[in-house]
């Protein structure tokens, strides 16, 4: 079973990125725990479409842009993955600045250095390293987010309150929680994994040279299929399941001793530690830059 795990877990993982936690974080101090029902409706809304886009690239042996070179206009595909080039872009800027916040928070060592040094390490190791050693360290990766779930059971949250509005949803009543409804779906449903996930599942057909794209080897596809239902599967209730433990975090907290306005992770970590104590800020703090180092290479490959 953790040999079927990859592309799924990692694009999972990757979602919870630093900006992915600041939506979390506001919307826990914001409102409590009135938005955790979203982690169920998302869960099955995000295994439905990266097992799509996943498929696309056990199929086709080519990643989602090939693909959709193949369909459309060139001027359409310029357009589109114009726009992704520009989102991600804004995505990696905001994660390598709540990662160096954390890491100052951290060391002491000033913010505008650690935006360099990560930017630059991870760049080289995106670049220069294989792709196997690269898929396996953001494998490992993806267990700094249980600093999240330690963080949660360390504050001790209202579990009845928890519990309530995971399974009973609650309709958004005001402007902010509309808004933070829209945050959380935009946050969770990110187009950058619909990419990676597709182009990494051609990257393990290379990888493995037994294995061949389905509409060549369509004998490989009952195997195929079941290691990619079990991996995506996993990986997006994993992605769902931090994000729930975030928003629990934050709302036993922030929100329990009236801290409701934040707008960083920073500024999250920073309220956390008078509240919960040094042990949740150094793990909420830890998390930050574990998942940016995750994320990052996600985002930029």
């Amino acid at each position: 079973m953790l040999g079927a795990l990859g592309p799924g877990v990692i694009a999972g993982a990757a979602d919870d990125d630093p900006s992915g936690i600041a939506t979390y974080s506001i919307a826990g101090a914001q409102l409590g725990t009135r938005m955790l029902w979203c982690s169920l409706l998302t869960w099955p809304l995000m295994g439905a479409v990266q097992m799509m886009c996943a498929r696309i690239g056990m199929v086709t042996g080519r990643g989602l842009a090939s693909g959709l070179r193949a369909k459309l206009p060139r001027g359409v595909l310029v357009f589109l993955v114009t726009g992704l080039l520009v989102a991600n872009t804004v995505n990696v800027g905001a994660d390598l600045s709540g990662m160096a916040d954390a890491g100052e928070m951290l060391t002491g060592v000033d913010s505008h250095s650690l935006v360099v040094l990560f930017a630059v390490g991870i760049g080289w190791a995106t670049i220069r390293l294989r792709y196997s050693t690269i898929a396996r360290t953001l494998k490992w990766l993806a267990a700094a987010l249980f600093a999240y779930v330690v963080t949660m059971v360390h504050v001790k949250p209202d579990w009845g309150a928890v519990i309530g509005d995971t399974f009973i949803p609650s309709w958004p009543s005001s402007r902010t929680e509309w808004a933070t409804l829209v945050a959380i779906l935009g946050t969770t449903i990110s187009p950058y994994l619909f990419f990676w996930q597709a182009s990494q599942e051609v990257e393990e057909i290379r990888r493995i040279p037994e294995d061949k794209p389905l509409r060549h080897a369509p004998e490989q596809i009952r195997r195929q299929l079941r290691r990619l239902r079990l991996d995506t599967i996993a990986g997006m209730g994993f992605s769902n399941l931090i994000a729930f433990f975030m928003i629990t975090a934050t709302a036993a907290t922030l929100h329990a001793h009236g801290q409701t306005q934040i707008q960083t992770t920073e500024q999250a970590a920073a309220a956390l530690r008078p509240i919960a104590g040094d042990a949740a800020f150094m793990l909420f703090a830890l998390g930050i830059v574990g998942t940016g180092m995750l994320a990052l290479p996600v985002l930029a490959g």
